[in-house]
């Protein structure tokens, strides 16, 4: 193995470890313990997944795809959505702006943050070719038109419109969107401005129905409609959910048919379909392995935890799917329900679960955890100092299979 990268994150510092040039075939989560043996959390990184998950939703949805950046930003993750095909890529900071320019030079990059810095619209727009940009407010509006003076005409200018409760894990309607008639209103005043005009939504984090959807597009086509202004772009969000051991989301068939009929209803055939999903494409793609440091009844301290890759099984009590990995096998060890306390000196720092694990796990074993591909990597925080952790790429399955994201053997795309 080589190190072949070794750089300062925005939070933790990540070793790189990946094959060398000469071998082609990635290695296993088994193998890399095995060789590895960590004690600090080690990231698995499964690009094959990944790529054929974004080429999945590619072609099933009929529109283009902008992969959701914050949802992981690490140039291996990067590259293996852009290997899947998606071209387009969502970003809500200027950090994300530059991480992918730099990373693909020919990429379409849309800051799809609804409140930006002034100075990060001018850099945008000015030394990355960032010409999209949403919004929710008037002031917001009059902030890009200062900025961008008399090339706003070249812009493309998208109104994000905020949601009813959908059921969603998460409601993203609280913090931004406009409601109707604003959004109305934003429109209208943002056409003449505009080379390009756009409706944007999130119907939530991990949505499990697809019917959500289909009331959100037609709720932004009664909002299209009343403002009596031509609309170029639908940007749909995100929010497509992935399969975690309590929840089984409808196969992706089910949101793409709800969506498809809803745009077949808006008879707007000029309106284009943006969407921008991030947990969907690279939700399975990575897990972490951590190690056991101390057994007290059914709670095991380990190695990382809501400060590292492992927050949202803390506040959110998202459960993730286990193994135990050690060298000797469990002698007819019954799975078991256990919850995690985190390294940190913070009694903050738990994770109950429930996650299920043979019933002998003790001090020294290894757990890989999965599901992490989604706010797990991007979330880890140099708390208390516990912030080292490697990465590394493997050949693995997702820990769970989403339906609907499945290909055909030979399918699957190439980097």
């Amino acid at each position: 193995m080589s190190l072949i990268e070794n750089r300062a994150a925005v939070g933790p510092l990540h070793h790189h470890i990946s094959l060398r040039a000469e071998e082609k075939i990635l290695p296993s989560v088994n193998e890399m313990v095995k060789t590895l043996r960590p004690e600090e959390p080690l990231h698995c990184v499964r690009p094959n997944v990944i790529s054929s998950t974004a080429h999945a939703f590619s072609t099933a949805f009929n529109g283009d795809v902008l992969y959701a950046v914050k949802c992981n930003p690490e140039p291996a993750v990067l590259r293996a959505v852009w290997a899947g095909g998606v071209r387009h890529f969502d970003c809500a900071s200027i950090s994300e702006v530059q991480l992918v320019r730099r990373l693909f030079p020919g990429a379409d990059i849309h800051f799809m943050h609804p409140v930006k810095a002034r100075s990060a619209i001018r850099e945008a727009w000015e030394q990355h070719g960032v010409r999209d940009l949403v919004l929710d407010s008037e002031s917001e509006l009059s902030k890009i038109m200062q900025e961008l003076g008399q090339h706003t005409s070249k812009s493309g200018l998208f109104i994000r419109l905020a949601l009813p409760e959908t059921g969603a894990a998460i409601n993203l309607s609280k913090k931004f969107g406009a409601e109707p008639e604003a959004a109305i209103a934003l429109l209208r005043a943002a056409r003449p401005l505009a080379g390009k005009l756009g409706l944007a939504f999130h119907v939530g984090s991990q949505c499990m129905d697809p019917l959500a959807w289909r009331d959100a597009m037609q709720l932004a086509g009664e909002v299209i409609r009343a403002s009596g202004v031509r609309v170029d772009v639908l940007d749909i969000g995100g929010g497509f959910p992935v399969a975690y051991p309590d929840m089984d989301p409808p196969p992706l068939g089910a949101f793409m048919a709800e969506i498809d009929a809803a745009y077949d209803a808006l008879d707007m055939p000029w309106l284009k379909l943006w969407a921008e999903p991030g947990r969907a494409l690279v939700g399975g793609g990575a897990s972490v392995v951590v190690q056991v440091q101390l057994r007290r009844g059914n709670m095991l301290y380990i190695s990382d935890g809501v400060y590292g890759a492992l927050a949202d099984a803390g506040a959110l009590r998202f459960r993730f799917p286990t193994r135990l990995l050690r060298a000797r096998r469990s002698q007819g060890a019954q799975d078991a329900p256990f919850g995690f306390f985190g390294p940190s000196c913070d009694s903050l720092d738990v994770m109950n679960g429930p996650f299920l694990l043979p019933d002998d796990v003790e001090e020294g074993d290894w757990i890989e955890i999965g599901q992490l591909g989604a706010y797990g990597t991007c979330l880890r925080t140099a708390f208390n100092g516990f912030d080292r952790a490697a990465l590394v790429e493997v050949s693995d399955r997702a820990m769970l299979e989403t339906a609907g994201y499945e290909l055909p053997d030979g399918d699957a795309p190439r980097g």
